[in-house]
């Protein structure tokens, strides 16, 4: 069983002497700042003393960050990436123990980094010459075949993750003008279509009624703005409070793009904008703090949520997932989305579960179990192989659907956190929280996951050597030898 948060030391060497030298300042300078001796500044360096209470109350101020920049939320992201490009076969040797590459992440981060960065260059590459071997397949000029860069929309969520899904100058900028134009439940569509009017000179039509899938459609030459008819009030607010973001908040999404090393291509530049576009939107219709506080008065409910601020389930789940504004943080929260057949379409996390991207996701997992109880909220008390529990709640929603032959998408969204924070949700109530035995036991994805009694299991695991035996027949698909044999 691994510690719980509380319990933990904080070791945190490497980003005390990353932000040294972004200060310009030698160990004893800083220990001079912060009001310590040299060598007690060398041995926090070192990893040989923790921070103390005292000590991280004087570097957030020294060096203006907040106590989380010393979370080691950063750090279990990076050693689960490590862990992941490590479990590849192309790596061709055992898998290191956990433990070993989570001090190689804590250690070292930024080779970390790079090898996983290489890793993921290399699975590019691999799915690149496949899809060259692949009879007929792939986009050719002129008899040559060409190769497309990495996926677009995964370095755009990665983007999104890498900030922890919060993003304070559109969530200041979008409570700005919500007050400025005295939005109201159910009745934010007007002032926004005025705006947009007469700052921008945008009119405001309705598509003609079809089987477009065009929810919104901008034509910047004639200036229209054509909205699907099928539209409700708050999904129609949210296309145009989204145009808006693009038309007026376009010198703000390009700081927050720009620069960024998640984004590789025009395209995946495009989609992040695309993307914080949308984040204004929810931040317009549902303002930081009175959605916060809303958030903590009726206990995390959503369906009430939903209520008050005219949105559906998954845009109020997905706002849930960015309170992480300083002095004012919500519950930190993980979003994510999926199909039937186990697709992740959406994924966003403010706390340090990662999200697989190699070999798919645990199927004991309530976000599918939702699957089979369409519109019902379900819980879960999920533990990692490491000990971590965590909270989840999931439920299924449907798109579409206006008209018999029109088509319909559904999917399963959830939203999870640390266990500790269960108890301010309004769904934890009843729960035995504290049993271990109410505890789901689950993985990130069966290549990288060490359970080996898991009677789920699809793929074998990392780093064992398969026991194979003609006169067994076990109830674990892939038994791996003991690790003592």
């Amino acid at each position: 069983m691994g510690r719980r948060p509380a319990d933990r030391k904080i070791f945190a060497h490497a980003k005390l002497r990353r932000l040294r030298r972004e200060h310009g300042m030698n160990q004893i300078d800083m220990a001079r700042a912060l009001g310590i001796s040299a060598s007690y500044a060398n041995q926090l360096e070192q990893s040989q003393r923790p921070l103390t209470a005292p000590v991280l109350l004087r570097i957030t101020e020294v060096f203006g960050v907040d106590a989380e920049f010393f979370s080691e939320a950063d750090e279990d992201r990076l050693a689960t990436d490590l862990r992941a490009a490590l479990a590849d076969e192309a790596c061709g040797v055992p898998l290191p123990a956990p433990e070993e590459v989570a001090e190689a992440a804590r250690d070292h981060p930024e080779v970390a980094r790079a090898l996983v960065a290489l890793h993921r260059r290399y699975r590019d590459t691999a799915e690149q010459a496949a899809a060259l071997a692949a009879p007929g397949s792939g986009d050719s000029l002129g008899g040559r075949t060409l190769l497309s860069a990495g996926e677009p929309h995964d370095e755009v969520r990665d983007f999104f993750y890498a900030h922890h899904n919060h993003f304070e100058p559109l969530d200041t900028e979008a409570e700005r003008i919500a007050a400025a134009l005295e939005l109201r439940v159910g009745r934010a569509a007007d002032p926004l279509t005025a705006r947009l009017a007469e700052r921008h000179g945008v009119r405001v039509a309705q598509a003609a009624p079809g089987r477009s899938a065009d929810a919104r459609r901008y034509d910047p030459d004639t200036g229209l703005l054509f909205l699907s008819p099928w539209l409700n009030d708050g999904q129609r607010a949210f296309q145009l409070a989204t145009q808006l973001a693009l038309l007026e908040q376009g010198p703000l999404l390009g700081r927050l793009t720009g620069g960024t090393t998640e984004l590789t291509s025009p395209e995946s530049s495009t989609l992040a904008r695309i993307g914080l576009a949308n984040y204004f939107a929810g931040s317009l219709l549902m303002p930081y703090t009175a959605f916060h506080s809303t958030a903590e008065d009726v206990r995390y409910d959503i369906e009430l949520l939903s209520a008050r601020f005219g949105v559906g389930f998954e845009t109020a789940c997905h706002r849930l997932s960015t309170l992480q504004r300083t002095g004012r943080r919500g519950v930190p929260f993980s979003f994510l989305r999926v199909d039937r057949a186990g697709n992740i379409s959406k994924r966003q996390s403010a706390t340090d579960f990662h999200f697989s991207r190699l070999g798919g996701t645990c199927p004991l997992w309530t976000v599918y179990e939702a699957f089979s109880a369409p519109g019902r909220i379900l819980t879960q008390v999920a533990e990692m192989p490491d000990g971590k529990r965590y909270f989840w709640i999931a439920r299924t929603i449907t798109r579409g659907g206006f008209g018999h032959h029109a088509p319909r998408a559904e999917f399963a969204v959830a939203l999870g956190c640390e266990l500790r924070h269960a108890h301010r949700l309004v769904y934890a109530e009843g729960i035995a929280l504290d049993d271990p035995r109410a505890a789901t036991p689950i993985g990130l994805g069966c290549r990288i996951c060490e359970r080996r009694d898991c009677a789920q299991r699809a793929r074998p695991p990392a780093g064992g050597r398969l026991a194979v035996d003609a006169d067994r027949r076990s109830y674990v698909p892939y038994p791996v030898e003991s690790r003592t044999s």
